[in-house]
């Protein structure tokens, strides 16, 4: 395939899924803004004023990019598996892809693209959402890590999706993994606290979710605290990538679970 042929079909499978996604809007955005805002009223709102600051900085602000994490990551996910799933089962689009010259890689690329879309998109708005509870008090340290962790973020979990897309054989498999697997994940991943505050034991369980290091360079870009350097963070996200693309490029290359 030529890079305009390659482009085309970029473009098409995410421009399918963009337009998916605003169609049903009040199934892929709605759901995280309201309960974002449950979350504002009852952790931020009613329990902050009694907890006072957290790192020295007011709780409502300090859980807020805890939250944007938590509608980045299941968004990210839920969108890619779901739409690989739909693609394999219902519509047997993914039948034509594999025997067209798309490359693996291109694939992938289509299917995570939308992921990463809605991912970013709702954790935008739920940001902005969280204005109306804390003013205009959320500073930003660093844009450019905010950015970074937000995007990485959505492509870690955009492709850790489509694992689940492809492996998945009934939509209760692709239910399972955010609701009891991802959603326990962040909020133990340090959303609604800091890792100091915890007993010792509780702190080394904490510094094995991966999810908490993400949470922690979010974090860091807006208030400029962290409970380990930035680096680190950067690295078990890097890492992430890394690996997740390696089973993505190694499932998609087989056809392993895609072939019937």
């Amino acid at each position: 395939m030529n890079p305009q042929q390659l482009w085309i079909s970029f473009y098409t499978m995410l421009r399918k899924d963009i337009v998916r996604m605003f169609r049903i809007w009040v199934q892929t955005f709605l759901p995280s803004v309201i309960t974002s805002c449950l979350y504002f009223l009852i952790f931020g709102t009613v329990l902050g004023s009694r907890i006072g600051d957290m790192q020295g900085v007011n709780y409502m602000t300090f859980v807020i990019p805890g939250l944007v994490m938590l509608a980045i990551v299941t968004n990210a996910y839920s969108n890619t598996s779901f739409t690989f799933f739909q693609s394999k089962f219902f519509f047997r689009g993914i039948d034509e892809i594999l025997v067209s010259p798309t490359p693996p890689w291109l694939l992938i690329a289509g299917f995570i693209s939308g992921g990463i879309v809605r991912g970013v998109l709702v954790g935008t708005i739920v940001l902005l959402v969280s204005i109306f509870f804390t003013g205009l008090h959320l500073a930003v340290h660093n844009l450019f890590i905010i950015l970074g962790f937000a995007i990485l973020t959505a492509l870690v979990f955009s492709l850790a999706g489509l694992v689940n897309g492809v492996y998945a054989k009934s939509i209760d498999a692709i239910n399972i993994v955010p609701t009891f697997v991802l959603t326990p994940l962040v909020y133990l991943g340090g959303v609604f606290y800091s890792v100091h505050s915890l007993p010792h034991i509780a702190q080394y369980f904490t510094y094995v979710n991966p999810i908490f290091y993400l949470i922690n360079g979010f974090r860091y870009g807006f208030l400029g605290i962290a409970d380990i350097p930035v680096w680190i963070s950067l690295g078990v996200l890097g890492g992430m990538v890394a690996f997740l693309i390696g089973i993505n490029w190694y499932l998609i290359r087989t056809g392993l679970g895609l072939k019937q």
